[in-house]
């Protein structure tokens, strides 16, 4: 994992329009939005509000509107406070002034290359699938909301799918989509009669170490309560990295 963290650092700060150093800072930094090559394209966009910690220092970037506002909330608070729910309901309510809500916080994952994943050890036939055109028949297909995105996103394209197989009928699938160059995000569906059977832990595995063969970055993100979810992460060696949180347009 260390070897990633430069690298997340880099990222990170295209992403949020700061310089990487600004993570390990004692204090909490703000910074304007900016829509700058190579970020993570969630969303075309310039982002209203945005905050990403590593444990340390948070970086918030936002439109300028909102910066006085921000300067106050990080005030004497350390950076992973902020993200706490008291908190979070001044920030909500100052960005409902502009028509906007807070939208769901991210829990993400690098991999540990010092883990051992050897308790990964139940396989399963599997398939591979590679580019738009061998995952597209896919979209649109409920069962794999978490592996794939819900369609072809040239942005952050999927770029490999693995689905497992009892006889002819799929079990679960992982996919990862290229979110930024060389930065895949992991996800995985495993259908209701085949959890708890180490499915989504096989997949979640060999699809990290197809992606490390191709000389690219597995990152893996769940939600705060999604404990399947991070279990499955922990047993194929990823460790909880960082926390993001972004502001959405509220709905008519």
């Amino acid at each position: 994992m260390n070897d990633y963290l430069p690298l997340l650092k880099r990222q990170l700060a295209l992403d949020f329009n700061c310089s990487p150093e600004d993570f390990d800072k004692g204090e909490s930094v703000i910074t304007e939005s900016a829509l700058n090559e190579g970020r993570r394209a969630y969303d075309a966009d310039i982002p209203f509000f945005q905050m990403a910690t590593l444990g340390k220092s948070a970086v918030i970037s936002a439109d300028k509107r909102l910066h006085p506002f921000l300067r106050e909330y990080i005030r004497a608070e350390q950076g992973h406070w902020l993200f706490e729910q008291p908190r979070l309901f001044a920030l909500e309510a100052e960005l409902n002034k502009y028509s906007y809500t807070l939208n769901h916080s991210h829990h993400l994952f690098l991999y540990d290359k010092t883990s051992d994943t050897h308790g990964v050890i139940r396989k399963y036939p599997v398939k591979w699938f590679y580019g738009k055109e061998e995952i597209e028949d896919f979209y649109g297909d409920s069962r794999f909301s978490n592996a794939l995105c819900a369609e072809y996103t040239p942005e952050r394209p999927d770029t490999i799918a693995v689905c497992a197989y009892d006889g002819d009928k799929i079990m679960g699938m992982a996919g990862c989509s290229e979110d930024a160059p060389h930065w895949q995000q992991i996800g995985i569906d495993v259908l209701p009669e085949y959890r708890s059977m180490g499915v989504g832990s096989y997949l979640v595995n060999i699809l990290k170490d197809e992606i490390i063969r191709r000389g690219d970055i597995p990152f893996y993100g769940t939600g705060l309560a999604n404990y399947h979810s991070w279990n499955i992460a922990l047993k194929c060696g990823f460790r909880p990295v960082w926390v993001e949180m972004n502001a959405m347009k509220k709905q008519e």
